[in-house]
């Protein structure tokens, strides 16, 4: 079965994912200390400045693509709210492997816990509102 993917809400949860960043990672609002806290150095070219950036964008969109059928595949099993499908999906998954796998990487690597927090709550926020977009925009004929 290939789980029914709306992809305008996929492309708009991207969309959402670099408007999160750009704002998260501000340096007046966490970039600054985040910088900090992983002892991140400037780029010395265009090259190491943009490529973060694609980078960030082409996972942004596989994380949002993933979470709608993910979603689509709870929910048909599940059934009930599509809304309620998507963030129990998107917590669930986002507790299992994003929290799990960054804290234990993390802690690990001795890394301040400062610098754990503003990681995890920042990929926290991103799944949510990602989950709030697919869950309000189910694809066509599933709801």
């Amino acid at each position: 079965m290939i789980p029914e993917i709306n992809y305008w809400a996929v492309l708009l949860a991207t969309v959402a994912a670099i408007v999160i960043g750009s704002i998260w990672y501000t340096p007046k609002v966490l970039g600054d200390r985040w910088k900090r806290l992983a002892e991140v150095k400037p780029p010395a070219t265009s090259v190491q400045a943009w490529l973060p950036i694609v980078v960030s964008i082409v996972l942004s969109f596989l994380l949002a693509w993933v979470l709608a059928g993910s979603v689509a595949i709870a929910w048909h099993f599940y059934g009930g709210s599509f809304l309620v499908s998507s963030l129990v999906t998107a917590l669930t998954l986002w507790a299992g492997f994003t929290a799990g796998r960054i804290i234990t990487h993390d802690v690990f690597s001795q890394q301040p816990v400062q610098l754990i927090v503003i990681n995890v709550l920042y990929e926290l926020l991103l799944v949510v509102v990602m989950a709030l977009i697919i869950g309000v925009w189910p694809p066509a004929g599933t709801v």
